[in-house]
Formats: C-alpha cells, structure tokens, sequence
C-alpha cells in the first residue's frame, strides 16, 4: 500500500482500481452465481449488447476477443476501456468474464471488489475479497483490503481478525496499525487509536496519513502537542494540498484563523485542482468580515471549477453584504440552475429581490 493509506479515505496508489461502476442491483446476483460456479467453457456466443463498439480502442478489443476468447486479459483491459467510457455494464460483464476464465487472479477479485466498493454494494465486495483471501490466506493486500471493507460494515471483530492476519504475516505493516487505529477509535478505544497511530508513524516516518490521524486525535483530546504531527505530515511533503488542509483545519479549529487561511491558500496554491483550499479561505475571509478578499477567493474557486454551486452562492452572498444586488442575483441564480433546491441560495435570492 501507499503513503496514504485509504484508512483515511483517500485513494492507495499502488492497489490497482481500474474499475468503478454503479450497475442495478439486481444484477449482482447472477453476477456473483457466475464468479461462484465458473464455467468451463470461455462464452462464444454473440458479445454482450452493451459493449460499446464505436470506439476504436474498444472495436481493437472486441476483435481480440472473437479470436482468442479464452484470453481473460482482453476482457480486462476491455472492461477498464469502459470504464473509462461510464459504460458500467460491460465493464463489470467483462470482469466476471475473466474470473470465469481466471477463477484465480487476485488481480481480477480486487478489481471487481472495487465495483462493488464505489457503487455502495459493501457486502458483495466482501464476499468477493473474502474469495481472494480463501484463495491467498497469507496475502497482505487481500487481508488489507478486506479489513477496509469489514470497517466499512462495522464489522470490528472481522476487520481486527483480518489485521492480526497482517501482523502476523508482516508485524512492522504501518497500514495494519493504522487501520488497526481506526478499528478501535470506532470502537471508543482512544488510547489504543493513539498507540496504533504512534507505531505506524514509527514503521513508517513519510506515512502522512499516519502523523495526520495522531494530530488528530492528540487535537481531540486537547493534547498541545498535536500541532507537532500535522507540521510533521506537511513536512514530508510541503506541496501535498492534502496535508496543508489537514494543518489548516487544526489552525481552524484552534481559532488562528490567519494562519488557517494562509495555509488553506498555500493548499491550493500547491494543487490548483484542489479548490477547497481557496472556498475554506474564502469561508473564513467572512468570518472576518473581510468580503472583499472572501470574494476574490471564490473567485479563485469558480475560475478553477465553474460548476463549484457552493462558491457562487457564497459569492452571492459576499456581494449581498457588499450592497451589489444585481452581482448577487446573478450569482444565486446561477447556483440554483446547478441545483434548485438550495435553501441558502434560495433564501439569498429571496431575500435579495432577485427576479
């Protein structure tokens, strides 16, 4: 696993996730009799309807397969070509596919966990990883992932059994500790959470997520030495956008809302996709009954991401204040073409006259 573990719900770069769909549910059962039962036989009748054939790449594909239609790769990299295309359907028929041809592939059980995973079928994904760990029991990653997903589920018990597994396999694993102090932070196990989190930092000294967990838990028990371990995460990489929001929302929630604001900027400054920097800062621009700069930076926001519904309606509303309706209205209104149910934009163009 990677620097970031998905512990603190951020993506782990080295597991492989080619794959993410949100299919109907009631395909999932017949989808997991097929990865069950396998088949002898590789599928020779007509390619699924829903293979999206106008695209050169996937046409490529396509006539791969009716030529060599035991070659379980050619339907996963098909299946993550339509992925990237949004056609879920044929990717995760293109996934079961290979594992009725590899009913053995780590690989192709983690890739259609990770389906199940993103489109909120938690317990498919579970059966599914704890087919990969029948197959592998000794397998680190398998018993990570599937310590992940019994956390998703509350499963304690499960999630504590599959991380003694890694511990067992690999005692200095800094991704089981930290995962280990979540599973006992959800448990009310707090000081546990911190030792677990202080032996990962430990393991591993560049694990950001690890030095970000303890400040926060130090920070919750209003320990003054969590700031230590936030400037410890920035430190392993002074440009990583999600380490300075980590910091700067500790200097939030310390009231040192300058210092807050300078950091949620820097955030975005180091990754100029990462907008949330500047909407924070703009936030607390108006906390500060700053307007002015709080609508520079939503303007910063909007720049970088033009359908951000939130940075105009605060926009809106910093020009409200501003005495600038017409700005405002427009503003409100173009927040509620992206979503018309919003209350606070609502009430702004209600409250600002707007027609």
């Amino acid at each position: 696993m990677s620097k970031r573990s998905a512990a603190n719900g951020k993506s782990v770069s080295s597991i492989p996730c080619p794959l993410s769909s949100r299919l109907p549910f009631l395909l999932f059962p017949f989808f997991l009799f097929l990865v069950s039962c396998g088949n002898d036989k590789a599928p020779t009748e007509e390619l699924p309807a829903v293979v999206d054939n106008t695209d050169p790449g996937v046409a490529k594909l396509t006539e791969a397969i009716r030529a060599d239609p035991e070659n379980a790769d050619l339907y996963t990299q098909r299946a993550t070509m339509q992925y990237d295309k949004q056609n879920y359907d044929a990717a995760i028929v293109d996934m079961v596919t290979a594992l009725q041809l590899d009913s053995t592939n780590i690989e192709y059980h983690y890739n259609l966990a990770d389906v199940y995973l993103d489109y909120y079928r938690s317990r498919l994904a579970l059966r599914t990883l704890q087919r990969a760990a029948s197959l592998d029991p000794d397998n680190v990653e398998t018993q990570l992932r599937l310590a992940e997903t019994q956390l998703t589920l509350k499963q304690y018990d499960g999630a504590l059994e599959a991380l003694n597994e890694v511990t067992r396999i690999d005692p200095r694993n800094p991704d089981a500790y930290l995962l280990l102090s979540q599973t006992f932070l959800e448990t009310g196990d707090t000081a546990r959470a911190i030792k677990s989190a202080e032996e990962a930092t430990e393991i591993d000294p560049d694990m950001t997520d690890a030095f970000i967990t303890l400040g926060q838990l130090l920070f919750a028990k209003g320990l003054p030495r969590a700031e230590q371990y936030f400037d410890a995460a920035v430190a392993i990489d002074p440009e990583d956008a999600y380490a300075l929001h980590a910091k700067a929302d500790f200097l939030r929630d310390s009231e040192r809302l300058p210092e807050a604001i300078a950091t949620y900027q820097a955030a975005s400054m180091a990754d100029r996709q990462y907008v949330a920097g500047h909407f924070n800062a703009g936030l607390l621009f108006l906390e500060l009954d700053s307007i002015q700069r709080g609508v520079i930076e939503f303007d910063l926001v909007i720049k970088n991401d033009p359908i951000h519904i939130r940075a105009y309606a605060y926009r809106a509303y910093a020009k409200e204040v501003l005495g600038e309706t017409a700005a405002a209205c427009k503003d409100y209104d173009m927040a509620l073409r992206f979503s018309p149910d919003y209350q606070f934009a609502l009430d702004g163009y209600a409250r600002s006259g707007c027609e």
